[in-house]
């Protein structure tokens, strides 16, 4: 059976004449024969439901209906990604510009654009098309930057995630490096990395339960990315070529990233897998020019002249840059006086296409097929399909490494066995199938408690692929999935919101103990009786709550901590074996803060813990005196599968919610596909849309909503049906 898109006989002769006869029109009429070929649909949530003749069609519809959406975040999204973001925000950009210009240049892009397959090129010309047409029919919208959207843009953004390979290079250490010909000094990287620890996990759940655990005998799936809010809309992309897709979309790309079709689903959780390696160069100059060490020969240094503008009041200035790279990648910085490369996973064709055929699949071949591309390189997938599988991917892009070298530390680029030998096939990676105790989770937590006792086994792979260490959301996951039967839809939910927070039960019961073994202090008996009583789990009205959330956070922010260890072994540390007094000093100072703040330390965590959309702004300037909401959630640091992450640098009293619980969806894989999600706020970014806000009170209860995946279903929700470029009806 030919599959759609399989990878060797996928173009059709209609789609040949379709790229024939598109490459004859002028821009213009492309624009009119994808609007006549092409109809929106928005439900009662505003969620567009998109119908294309082609899939070059249903991109140009899919990427018009984003601008209607949220114009801001698709043109952001862009000039982020192609570097000119200094060019809006001022100077303090300018090394995020660089970092993308150190991968790839325009022309580059243009090349790589030039390079793809023809199918390809169609839907990335859909793209700009897409944007462009909503750009003219909408006079008034007036871009910050971007006037007019090309093809080639895409090569630079080819990845879904909000946590992209190149976001793992530091903005840091390449300002150092361009601008002082400097290292990052230790005290600067200690702060950052402290940063990091506190910061909140970025990360994702997903779940997939066999028919032999569900009530109705079909496959579930969790879908439950971690992002920051509104990072990503949630839309429905079909076309008479085999497109049938649901999910949610990074702004401005034309792909559904994490989602479903009616046979096949897909969700992506952030690796651990080693897939960045920087490599220390030994730089020498000869007779004015810069070569490199590699074994037994001098290599020459790469460079090119990079110009970045930036805004600087009401001028635009430039900096010019020479930038240099090896045969392992570009020099990002200096590492113990050394110029070092980053090396990552940098193939945009076909992470392009990889990201697209896989929306397609309608089995696990075809699934398993397709992961042969080798580009999903910082994410794990958990999968699941109508034909009763599920299955679990730990990495997409895996080098081969010499296990001599340890690659966690940047290594000797001069030695050529320290160089990447290819990469390791599928079935070379850490692959879970159908395992028998019937479910799948990944928490971004090791692979090898996925399936409990059928879990890949350590011993069996390179250290590189997978860190050992477990989290607590993953803990709080397989405490929930053992011994559990006859899934719903709805049982799946309430699993994924599930309130009690594990790691609350390895810190608090050693703070209860320190103040039993010291002399009492009055000012602490109140809060620790309530932490006495407390069953570790959260919700809008419990005061325990807020004063656990506080103890946890003053002790990352405080206490100077052993090195090495992980998160759960950090909090396993100030559990059981932190100095006492130290733990009561550390609850002092919360409770102390919580007086400052509050007046009181015995607040409910639902008055300090909000939700608060201000306006359509990627930042949001949040606002005691403004309305808000409580929210019940709490961080993923703490074990909450529903993880509610927040900003701690706002100079505001109460915690506004940033990133986690984003858009969620559970999906049944049966005769018909049938499925339910949630969506953080709304669809739309404009405060004047009815969809701005009109999922905020559903998120807060934790009310889903049920998916119109087949027409008919569609038709009965919908409020609105027009072409690209007609008045909204």
């Amino acid at each position: 059976m030919i599959k759609p898109y399989s990878l060797f006989a996928f173009l059709t002769l209609f789609s040949i004449l379709s790229v024939f006869s598109s490459n004859t029109l002028t821009e213009e009429e492309r624009w009119q024969n994808h609007a006549k070929n092409t109809e929106i649909i928005r439900d009662n949530f505003g969620v567009p439901h998109i119908y294309g003749k082609t899939d070059a069609d249903a991109v140009f519809g899919l990427l018009y209906a984003q601008c209607e959406d949220d114009f801001n975040r698709v043109e952001h999204n862009y000039i982020w990604a192609i570097g000119r973001l200094a060019e809006i925000e001022g100077e303090k950009s300018l090394y995020s510009d660089l970092r993308a210009r150190l991968y790839m240049s325009q022309s580059e892009a243009e090349k790589k654009f030039n390079e793809s397959p023809e199918w390809l090129k169609q839907l990335c010309i859909a793209f700009a098309d897409g944007i462009n047409y909503y750009l003219y029919t909408h006079p008034e919208v007036k871009p910050k930057l971007l006037t007019r959207f090309e093809p080639w843009m895409p090569m630079y953004f080819s990845e879904g995630s909000i946590g992209g390979d190149i976001e793992r290079v530091s903005i840091k250490k390449i300002k150092a490096f361009y601008e002082n010909g400097t290292e990052l000094p230790k005290l600067e990287a200690e702060k950052l990395k402290l940063l990091t620890e506190m910061a909140e996990p970025k990360g994702s759940n997903g779940i997939a339960i066999s028919g032999d655990l569900t009530a109705s005998g079909a496959p579930l799936l969790l879908i439950n990315p971690h992002t920051s809010f509104y990072f990503r809309g949630e839309v429905h992309m079909v076309s008479e070529e085999g497109l049938n897709a649901y999910g949610a979309v990074t702004w401005g790309q034309f792909f559904v990233y994490q989602g479903f079709n009616e046979h096949t689903g897909w969700m992506h959780t952030s690796s651990d897998v080693d897939v960045i390696d920087e490599f220390k160069e030994t730089v020498v100059k000869r007779n004015s020019r810069l070569f490199y060490q590699y074994g037994n020969t001098l290599k020459p240094v790469d460079s090119a002249l990079v110009t970045l503008h930036y805004k600087d009041g009401k001028e635009v200035k430039q900096k010019n840059f020479t930038t240099y790279k090896t045969h392992h990648g570009p020099i990002t910085h200096l590492e113990d006086g050394q110029w070092t490369a980053s090396a990552i996973m940098w193939y945009p064709v076909n992470a392009l296409k990889q990201s697209f055929i896989r929306t397609k699949q309608s089995d696990y071949e075809g699934f398993r097929d397709m992961m042969d591309i080798k580009t999903n390189s910082s994410n794990n997938t958990v999968y699941a399909d109508s034909q009763g599988n599920i299955a679990y991917f730990h990495g997409n892009f895996i080098p081969k490494r010499d296990t001599q070298f340890d690659y966690r530390f940047p290594v000797d680029g001069s030695n050529p066995k320290t160089d990447w030998n290819g990469l390791h096939s599928v079935d070379e990676n850490i692959l879970l199938l159908n395992p028998k105790n019937g479910w799948i989770q990944n928490c971004n937590s090791t692979p090898y408690t996925a399936a409990l006792n059928y879990s890949p086994k350590k011993t069996d792979y390179p250290a590189y692929m997978s860190r050992d260490h477990e989290n607590f959301r993953g803990v709080h996951a397989i405490s929930l999935l053992k011994d559990t039967k006859d899934f719903t839809l709805d049982k799946l939910i309430t699993l994924a919101y599930d309130p009690y927070l594990p790691a609350f039960k390895v810190l608090i019961p050693g703070l209860i103990e320190a103040y039993k073994q010291s002399e009492h202090k009055e000012l602490l008996k109140a809060p620790i009786d309530v932490l006495s009583k407390w069953d570790y789990t959260t919700s809008t009205e419990s005061v325990a709550m807020s004063l656990a959330n506080y103890y946890g956070r003053m002790y990352f922010k405080e206490v100077q901590r052993p090195s090495g260890l992980s998160t759960m072994e950090l909090l396993a540390y100030w559990g059981h074996n932190s100095p006492l007094e130290e733990r009561l000093k550390i609850f002092e100072l919360a409770v102390e803060k919580l007086h400052n703040d509050f007046g009181s330390w015995e607040v409910p965590w639902g008055d300090i813990n909000r939700y608060q959309r201000i306006n359509g702004d990627i930042y949001q300037a949040f606002d005691d005196n403004k309305p808000s909401i409580a929210i019940g959630y709490a961080s993923g640091t703490w074990g909450a599968l529903a993880a509610y992450g927040a900003n701690y640098t706002n100079n505001t009293k109460k915690i506004y919610g940033t990133r986690g619980n984003s858009f969620v969806a559970v999906v049944e894989f049966g005769d018909k596909v049938k499925a339910k999600s949630l969506l953080a706020g709304g669809q739309s970014g404009d405060p004047d849309s009815p969809h701005f806000s009109d999922q905020e009170k559903l998120y807060q209860n934790c009310q889903f909503k049920t998916v119109p995946y087949y027409k008919e279903d569609v038709l009965k929700r919908a409020k609105s049906q027009y072409h690209p470029g007609e008045k909204l009806k």
